[in-house]
């Protein structure tokens, strides 16, 4: 069984800062991409932040500037340090893991449960 576990979320005034981290544990070959979406209420899900297995990163450009995702590959492990944060951050965030499980050849994208993020303004 493959899980991500996040952690990090919650309330916090605008122009303050907040660090999720999220950790891929089970029975894992590989990881390729590791990233965080959220989701507004009435909002699509968008993607926040991903970040490759060879470092390369991408943002959404209303976070660029902002935020910072990093991967601690020993761990399985992604997180994504908001600063700056404005009310319009607030939202369910999710880790995304796209991986490969033991006797598997193909990649999965795998979900964690969602966090909530709250900015006040």
């Amino acid at each position: 069984q493959v899980q991500l576990v996040e952690s990090g979320g919650g309330l916090v005034q605008a122009g303050g800062s907040l660090t999720l981290s999220c950790a891929a544990s089970g029975s894992i070959s590989s990881i390729n991409g590791m990233g965080w979406y959220r989701q507004a209420p009435g909002k699509q899900r968008e993607l926040v932040a991903a970040i490759t297995s060879g470092g390369g990163t991408n943002y959404v450009d209303s976070v660029k500037g902002r935020f910072t995702i990093s991967r601690d590959y020993a761990k399985n492990a992604v997180s994504l340090q908001m600063n700056s944060l404005k009310p319009e951050d607030t939202a369910v965030y999710y880790c995304n893991a796209a991986l490969r499980e033991l006797y598997s050849s193909r990649y999965y994208d795998y979900w964690g449960q969602g966090t909530q993020v709250t900015v006040n303004s």
